[in-house]
């Protein structure tokens, strides 16, 4: 299928997602690898990393152009080569989603909703935190949307020395296929609140967010 969603949310920023449909070969084709792409794509021992590795390319390329290269610092966070805009990436089960800001730091997390999220929602799920469904698929996406959330800020502020439990802050929120979430950062070089969106396609939860923001 490739692109389904090609969205721009302002002028300077922009969401793309591909629907992982194609075959090895035909990804292949698509894509445009350098060097250092083709030496991190042999690694891959999987189909699944392989086809997740050039659906991320493929979209890229669809957003800005084949010229663009993705690279990665010491803690494996990717940036785009040529520096032009901020870039966060997600992949999870068939879907693979790109955001892009010209002026904003970004986070994006996807995830596809399995069934067995309550038993490990204590590794993410804090006190101050309120999980509000009672019917078992409310609370289910509920869940997801607090894990994504939590990742996409985890990403935006750059891993440092971040707890996803302990550092960050989801408030209550209605939920529904979509709409908004606010949350909080709180570390040693991080006090900050960020403004998150939400969305449901399928029976995947995607949280997003962007920001400027100063560490203290």
């Amino acid at each position: 299928m490739g692109c389904i969603t090609k969205h721009y949310l302002n002028e300077n920023s922009l969401l793309g997602v591909w629907k992982i449909e194609e075959d090895l070969d035909t990804l292949l084709q698509m894509v445009e690898m350098d060097a250092e792409d083709k030496k991190r794509y042999r690694v891959f021992a999987s189909t699944s990393r392989k086809l997740e590795f050039l659906s991320v390319r493929a979209l890229l390329q669809e957003l800005i152009g084949r010229n663009a290269r993705i690279v990665y610092n010491k803690n494996n966070k990717p940036f785009l080569k040529d520096g032009s805009r901020f870039l966060s990436i997600t992949h999870s089960h068939k879907l693979t989603a790109i955001l892009l800001s010209t002026n904003e730091k970004v986070g994006i997390d996807l995830e596809y909703m399995r069934a067995n999220i309550n038993s490990i929602a204590f590794k993410f799920i804090n006190r101050k935190e309120k999980i509000t469904g009672r019917e078992p698929e409310t609370r289910k996406y509920q869940l997801y949307l607090h894990w994504c959330a939590k990742e996409a800020l985890y990403k935006i502020c750059d891993k440092e020395g971040i707890s996803i439990r302990r550092n960050i802050t989801i408030e209550p929120f209605e939920v529904k296929d979509s709409g908004e979430i606010k949350g909080f950062v709180h570390t040693k070089k991080i006090n900050d609140s960020f403004d998150l969106f939400y969305t449901r396609y399928d029976n995947y939860a995607i949280v997003w967010t962007k920001k400027n923001y100063d560490k203290e």
